[in-house]
């Protein structure tokens, strides 16, 4: 193809240019959720940090793009010696340089620039996208280690975006105030593939199916968003129950984890394998922090869970408790975390019924080809008011 302003499928509709902090190997969320569907009628092409290896160039001169395709969408990253920590700027005129004969070599016109994080937009001062997008997935500002350049380029980002989603309800209200065109379209879920949990051909994994029950389970990262206290104290009050954490530990000391015996940290999971592993759940929990990492999140998991027809226990997110609260067990602290997990334990059938149909009706209109559809109708929507 000479240029790429179709996909591989022949559409007309503009391809997506996306630059993320998150890597697309990393675990499987939002941001490949949603461009999985999009790159079904148009070229997606996802940049990545730059990663460090000892035998790589220097930056910003010497680094090269290392490009690879991976179930029909392109994923670049810079590839370049560690510079060191005082030597940021290198890493910036690097990125943006790559990035520009990246998209320039690959003959990619028309595109629109969708950004994960604000940390990036000095790249645009070298590209000329169609349309601007920031998905806003949280509120980066209040993440551990947010550094300081991120709030001055986020408002930087928010005047040149044409339009803006949001990875929730609240985090939709806080961005309107600054920008004219929000969307707030809170994280959908695969029903399909979460309801591989019901089958009755499907296995438990052997390091779960190990553990004593009941099991009340967690999937997702094990961060400064995850409140240990309360997951300690839980687990010292009831020893005979199994507390299962499934996922990467980022950003916190693996050190600082509570160890009582019944708590086990089974590690990062693929996407594919982790209805098998909430299959295994008799609870699912999300022990989420009340803090300001946490303040704007609107929790993937919890769909993924009620696709499974999982009872959930979770602390009082604002946006669970917004829109979930009378699908979700909500507890405060570790005792009434506790008391959501015996009442979850002791649901009778009639219960359980009725709490898989309102699960159903909240399912359907839940749907990532529903939210991908659409974010595709918002940017065609800029798009012709920009044109026009």
């Amino acid at each position: 193809m000479t240029e790429q302003s179709q996909s591989s499928t022949g559409s007309a509709k503009p391809p997506i240019v996306v630059f993320s902090h998150l890597r697309w190997d990393f675990v499987w969320q939002r941001p490949q959720q949603i461009l999985s569907r999009l790159a079904r009628d148009r070229a997606v092409y996802f940049i990545e940090e730059p990663i460090f290896q000892d035998d790589a160039g220097v930056a910003p001169d010497d680094a090269r793009m290392e490009v690879r395709d991976d179930g029909g969408i392109t994923v670049a990253r810079p590839v370049c010696k560690d510079p060191g920590p005082s030597e940021g700027w290198r890493l910036e005129q690097m990125y943006a340089r790559l990035v520009a004969e990246f998209i320039r070599d690959q003959k990619i016109a028309g595109f629109t620039a969708w950004f994960y994080s604000p940390m990036f937009m000095p790249s645009l001062e070298r590209i000329q996208p169609s349309l601007v997008v920031y998905d806003a997935m949280d509120e980066l500002s209040l993440f551990k280690g947010a550094p300081p350049e991120l709030l001055p380029r986020e408002r930087a980002l928010l005047e040149r975006a044409d339009v803006v989603f949001t990875g929730g309800v609240s985090l939709g209200k806080a961005k309107a105030q600054v920008h004219a065109n929000v969307h707030a379209l809170p994280s959908g879920v695969d029903a399909q593939h979460y309801a591989q949990a019901l089958s009755a051909d499907l296995s438990v994994p052997e390091d779960l199916a190990a553990l004593p029950t009941p099991r009340i389970g967690f999937f997702g990262v094990i961060d400064e968003r995850i409140d240990l206290e309360l997951l300690a104290g839980a687990a010292t009050q009831r020893p005979q129950w199994t507390f299962a954490m499934l996922g990467p530990v980022v950003k916190i000391d693996p050190a600082d984890l509570p160890r009582p015996g019944n708590i086990h940290y089974l590690g990062q999971k693929q996407y594919k394998e982790l209805p098998a592993y909430v299959k295994g759940f008799d609870v699912c929990m999300m022990p989420f922090a009340i803090n300001d990492a946490t303040k704007f999140i609107s929790p993937t998991k919890t769909l993924e869970y009620m696709a499974a027809h999982k009872p959930i226990v979770s602390t009082p997110v604002a946006d669970v408790v917004g829109s979930y609260a009378e699908a979700v067990a909500i507890a405060k602290n570790a005792d009434e975390f506790v008391a959501g997990v015996e009442r979850a334990l002791a649901e009778t059938s009639d219960a359980r019924e009725q709490r898989i149909a309102r699960e159903r009706d909240t399912l359907a209109r839940n749907s990532w080809d529903a939210i991908a559809a659409r974010m595709d109708e918002r940017m065609e929507e800029a798009r012709r008011k920009r044109t026009t």
